[in-house]
């Protein structure tokens, strides 16, 4: 990756409640009122971050899920994305099952867990909150039009999942996933990356990757009744959903978010190893009719730059545009498993800001 890409920090401070999910950030977004919002893919909470000095933010306040939409006991939600959209916050978790890691305590035991896939229910999340002043809502009022209510939602839940997962079931590329429970991060399928524009919803897929194409999905919700979204028509013939395929060199995707009328698109490897991570520009996804595909070679999809790697360290998890150095389309990342020299004492962390460019 070329150093010019670069162009500094950002250190975020978080009180001393948050150092456990400090190391798991996963998803990040800067919404106009000048906060930044973060979600880790353990524990059920979204964090809040005010700017309290240049190129610091702080004042951290923690926002329990629960509080605003019904979840399924105390399980984490594995959260994944984070996008602003409409005046609400949108989240989504990662749709995966996953298998249990060995303790390196006992040998018997260790390969017992080898061989055990767990599905938790809050991991099929996809939900909005009102947001306002960088304070989350279960319902207010339209700042533009008081006579409508904005009311915290999520995809309506189902016995396997929610209403997306149950419309993927016969999918003839992704129904053999659902079939046959591959965990996340075994090429199963995950949810890692959200990107909301009006209507639109984009969900970017680290697994599968099929004979190197990641994958987008588009889907639209509308409101049931309060509390309960239900995915919406999209497209001839009545389809819930359009699948876009994407050429990004075998990897799948880590996270999205828009720059203009294009998505930068953050890809990474979709098994558990250390690799580059790679980011693209996607042009012209909005607006799309039915599911597409899209190489490198035709101009719609480029590579931008890489990320510096490192491995086992460093990973890259969330992004966000934010104003930086005079540049309005710099590029927030924040990282999983980030190297101790990100971290300032135990409860404040660097996040890197890169120049994305016209």
């Amino acid at each position: 990756m070329s150093e010019s890409f670069w162009l500094g920090r950002l250190l975020l401070q978080f009180n001393s409640e948050a150092s456990e999910i400090i190391t798991d950030l996963s998803a990040v977004a800067f919404t106009p009122d000048g906060h930044l919002w973060l979600g880790s893919d353990e524990g059920t909470s979204l964090e809040c971050l005010s700017p309290v000095g240049p190129h610091i933010f702080g004042e951290h306040q923690k926002f329990a899920v629960a509080d605003f939409i019904d979840l399924s006991g105390d399980d984490e939600i594995d959260i994944e994305g984070i996008d602003f959209s409409s005046n609400c916050l949108w989240l989504v978790g990662s749709h995966s099952t996953k298998r249990k890691k060995p303790k390196g305590k006992d040998c018997e035991d260790d390969i017992e867990r080898l061989a055990t896939i767990e599905t938790e229910l809050n991991r099929y999340l996809l939900a909005k909150v009102p947001v306002k002043n960088g304070i989350l809502y279960k319902s207010i009022s339209h700042p533009e039009n008081p006579q409508i209510q904005l009311t915290a939602g999520c995809l309506q839940r189902t016995e396997t999942g929610n209403l997306l997962t149950d419309a993927l079931q016969d999918d003839k590329h992704l129904g053999f996933y659902f079939s046959v429970p591959i965990p996340s991060k075994e090429n199963g399928f995950d949810i890692e990356g959200l990107a909301v524009r009006g209507e639109s919803i984009f969900l970017g897929l680290r697994g599968p990757v099929l004979r190197g194409w990641a994958i987008i999905l588009e889907i639209e919700v509308e409101e049931a009744e309060p509390g309960v979204l239900r995915l919406k028509a999209i497209g001839e013939g009545g389809k819930l959903y359009n699948k876009h395929f994407v050429d990004l060199n075998g990897l799948g995707v880590r996270e999205l978010c828009w720059n203009g009328e294009d998505l930068i698109v953050l890809a990474g490897p979709t098994m558990t190893l250390s690799g580059e991570m790679r980011v693209f520009r996607l042009k012209g996804i909005l607006g799309r009719s039915g599911d597409s595909i899209t190489g490198q070679g035709g101009g719609d999809l480029e590579v931008l730059f890489d990320l510096p790697f490192q491995v086992g360290t460093d990973n890259a998890e969330g992004l966000s545009l934010f104003p930086y150095l005079g540049e309005e389309n710099s590029l927030l990342v924040v990282y999983d498993s980030p190297a101790a020299s990100r971290m300032v004492g135990e409860n404040a962390i660097f996040a890197d800001i890169f120049r994305l460019g016209s």
